[in-house]
């Protein structure tokens, strides 16, 4: 580091603070005095460039004091002359506040300091972290940094009140607000830990100390899983062998490798999420919020990725090898017994609801296909529909017929007890191996028959203390089924302290003979309506022609109700035929 102009004499009169020598004459900047490398990585000088160095460390070069020789051997800054700030400010893309930590140095590291990411550099004096939404923005005449934690279109110097303008790639302005709201950290937090930091620290300090200590203390210590990513940036370059494997009621499903873990994992693309992206949304967050902390029995979202051509966005999420549930029983029906498999697969995915139902959420679109097998652990998966208890929705109503609670087609809004009509569904196919009414067109003649109280057959082999647990998640009542916890705790007790094991003994027994006299089981079964449909679809249609027939006056008439449901089903046919 020689810090002599070889053709003029030094002269720091009248020099910008940021530079700690400068030649007069030609004004060649011999040296910076705000960039961390130059503090923090000397190592390579030789010992005669060290005390040229020393020597003009004696004194601070903004306020002259003297500093002791522990202090220049070190680099150490003076806080008199490089004082640390921060404020909140609102962010120009929502009414929110966020924090900006100015610091009096130039930010030259490469990785976050929170989760030590590579940033993305989208300027010469701007780079941003994609995991933890932290943006570095840097003064070039000044050569300070603002830090700011969140997400804003501008920010200003502290020193010399430049504006710039923040430029944030791959990121929309709903996603802006979403991320904004959702996953920031606490402000409140934040502000309480930095002033203490500040305030107390040392005189002389080490740029990359202070910072270590700030990020450490404030976020690793005081915010929940911040050591993990919230929600991760993933480039669409990344993933390699896209394949399709089925589409649902938003989108399309991709089986790809991330070349990143060499892992495979699934995309989920959201059809024209480029133009409405309230969808995609509010999968997201219902992932966020539904994994706060370790949850095992939920399909883990791993981040979200944008397709280049089609500007669709995609979520990444958790490839479960052995498929949905439905297909597992296509496979091993005649091996899942009921006083083992059958209890151990309910109980598994009764965790899985009673934790979405924990964390006040309903998932309203819960059937077989949308439970899978990762390993050995039942996870539930496809949270797009879920939503808020207490939150009401006026969009659009998606479903699969057979697994949507009756009250749901008269108009009442989905809840917990909705969730737990489709759980009883999902008792019953276990008990056989099918999908409830395949044998029948999923029309408005399937609803009315729902709503007149038909639901599937029980099979000879259901033992009776199950049976009547699936029946009374089939209420018509939503306030007479029981709460998922209840219906967890009572598997527990059949299951680890073997409540009714002769009962299940026999059922098993039972289900033995059927399967040899072929009465039970998915390949015994009559063939699947080819009308009979699977997979979520717009169900609004569906309840408008049910509330137009005012099914919901009919429906306390107690034992004429069947015949009223019957006289609607004809009049239906009436109107068809004379269309």
């Amino acid at each position: 580091m020689d810090s002599k102009c070889n053709e003029h004499k030094i002269s720091k009169a009248k020099i910008p603070q940021s530079i700690q020598e400068c030649c007069k004459i030609c004004l060649r900047i011999l040296s910076f005095k705000q960039i961390e490398g130059c503090l923090d990585n000397l190592n390579y000088l030789d010992k005669n460039s060290l005390n040229i160095l020393y020597n003009r460390l004696k004194r601070c070069q903004l306020c002259g004091e003297s500093l002791d020789e522990h202090i220049r051997e070190q680099f150490i800054l003076c806080t008199n002359c490089f004082l640390i700030s921060f404020e909140w400010i609102e962010s120009t893309l929502v009414k929110k506040q966020i924090l900006i930590l100015y610091l009096p140095w130039w930010h030259d590291n490469s990785n976050c300091n929170l989760c030590h990411s590579e940033l993305t550099f989208t300027s010469d004096c701007q780079k941003y972290c994609e995991d933890c939404h932290i943006s570095y923005v840097g003064c070039r005449y000044c050569l300070t940094t603002n830090i700011i934690f969140g997400l804003t279109g501008q920010t200003q110097c502290k020193k010399c009140k430049r504006i710039s303008l923040i430029i944030c790639s791959n990121v929309d302005r709903d996603l802006v607000v979403y991320l904004l709201n959702d996953i920031i950290y606490d402000n409140y937090i934040a502000f309480f830990y930095i002033r203490n930091i500040v305030n107390t620290e040392d005189k002389y300090f080490k740029p990359k100390a202070l910072l270590y200590s700030i990020f450490e203390k404030i976020f690793v210590k005081n915010v929940k899983n911040v050591n993990k990513k919230i929600v991760e940036w993933i480039p669409y370059s990344q993933f390699k062998n896209i394949k399709e494997i089925t589409k649902g009621g938003y989108g399309i499903i991709y089986k790809a490798t991330w070349s990143g873990y060499n892992e495979e994992v699934i995309l989920k693309r959201f059809e024209n999420s480029k133009n409405d992206i309230k969808y995609f949304i509010n999968e997201l967050k219902s992932n966020q919020h539904c994994k706060n902390g370790f949850n095992g029995y939920i399909i883990e979202v791993y981040g979200f990725t944008k397709d280049p051509e089609l500007g669709d966005y995609l979520l990444v999420m958790e490839y479960a090898p052995k498929g949905d549930l439905h297909k597992y029983l296509q496979k091993n029906f005649t091996n899942i017994t009921w006083n083992n498999q059958k209890l151990q697969i309910l109980l598994q995915i009764s965790q899985g609801l009673e934790y979405i139902h924990y964390r006040k959420f309903i998932h309203r679109d819960f059937h077989s296909g949308n439970i899978l097998l990762s390993m050995i652990q039942w996870k539930i998966g496809d949270l797009g529909l879920s939503h808020p208890i207490n939150k009401s929705s006026n969009d659009e109503i998606y479903g699969v017929i057979p697994y949507i609670a009756p009250e749901i087609f008269k108009g009442s809004a989905f809840s917990k007890e909705a969730d737990m009509y489709s759980f009883g569904m999902i008792m019953w196919e276990l008990t056989t191996g099918c999908k409830p009414f395949a044998n029948i067109k999923h029309d408005i003649h399937l609803i009315y028959k729902i709503l007149d109280g038909e639901r599937p057959k029980i099979t000879e082999d259901t033992p009776e203390c199950y049976a009547n647990l699936m029946k009374s998640c089939w209420d018509p009542d939503p306030n007479k089924r029981p709460l998922i916890k209840e219906i967890y705790l009572t598997l527990g007790n059949w299951f680890f302290k073997s409540k009714y094991k002769e009962e299940f003994i026999q059922a098993e027994e039972k289900r033995n003979k059927l399967i040899k006299s072929k009465n039970i089981g998915p390949e015994f079964a009559e063939k699947n309506h080819p009308e009979a449909i699977y997979t979520s679809r717009p169900l609004s249609a569906f309840i408008s022609k049910c509330l137009s027939t005012n099914i919901s006056s009919t429906i306390s008439f107690g034992n004429n109700q069947g015949t009223i449901i019957k006289n609607l089903i004809v009049i239906e046919n009436i109107i068809y035929r004379n269309l």
